[in-house]
């Protein structure tokens, strides 16, 4: 119900890789003042329990078979429904400013009057990864890390990828870039990193997360074989030898049961 003595504002809320217990204290209580709630598909649908029963809850993310809002209807939702019920929150995964239009969507708010709030969230780009014991840097393996998008707004892969690929020393992490692997690590491979450790984590920190390890050279016909899929990170880097190996042991039937069972719970 809209509250007549309210004012228009948005808060993004950084929603976690994954496990609901990873969400910040600020994060669940900035939930729990929310009016309305705007959420991602990379956003557990465990976090809602925060939200009051009272508070509309938005579902604007894409899953398989169904297409999602534009990036500008989202923009527009989020005004409106913050001059219709007041304290708008965008709950999006990870942290909304590692490549989450977190700000994007800031800036669009306080174009039209609303005012906005920031709340981080731990982003998957370190803890999906660290979740399965590969760090995003560690004392003689790596030297710093960069985190980095596959491909550019107009699908083109990275000229960062390219970059990365001259800096072996370096941790590189890939987000949004599991459909252009056999692209990357080809690019990796040019540049004689052929034999460099690599990773791709599906799922990172949930029950259903998966982990494969390989090289450069192997690691895409390697994430076909176990039939990786999105969302997932690539990791490539020293620190891969670092990796525990639970995760790798969960069959990969047995992970996409539960990942339909999970997302047949989202629907139901």
């Amino acid at each position: 119900m809209a509250n007549s003595l309210f004012i228009p504002r948005l808060t993004v809320v950084g929603a976690g890789p994954g496990d609901p217990e990873l969400l910040t204290l600020k994060g669940a209580r900035v939930l729990g003042s929310a009016d309305v709630v705007l959420y991602d598909a990379l956003a557990n649908e465990a976090l809602l329990v925060h939200v009051r029963p009272d508070a509309p809850r938005i579902f604007v993310g894409k899953r398989r078979g169904f297409h999602g809002l534009t990036q500008a209807e989202i923009n527009d939702l989020i005004v409106a429904q913050a001059y219709r019920y007041g304290h708008v929150v965008r709950l999006k995964g990870g942290d909304p400013f590692v490549f989450g239009r977190g700000r994007e969507e800031m800036l669009y708010a306080e174009q039209h009057g609303l005012s906005t709030e920031y709340v981080p969230g731990i982003s998957s780009a370190i803890a999906a990864a660290g979740s399965l014991g590969i760090p995003a840097t560690h004392r003689g393996l790596s030297e710093g890390f960069r985190v980095l998008t596959a491909t550019t707004a107009d699908g083109q892969l990275s000229a960062a990828v390219a970059e990365a690929a001259q800096s072996p020393r370096t941790t590189t992490i890939i987000l949004m870039g599991l459909n252009r692997l056999a692209d990357i690590t080809a690019l990796f491979g040019r540049h004689g990193g052929a034999d460099v450790p690599a990773a791709v984590v599906q799922d990172g920190t949930l029950p259903t997360a998966r982990l494969v390890t390989g090289t450069v050279a192997d690691i895409a016909a390697k994430a076909a074989r176990a039939g990786l899929r999105a969302p997932a990170i690539i990791v490539v880097g020293e620190v891969v030898r670092l990796a525990t190996g639970a995760a790798a042991a969960l069959p990969a039937g047995l992970a996409d049961l539960l990942t339909e069972v999970a997302d047949y719970a989202k629907v139901a």
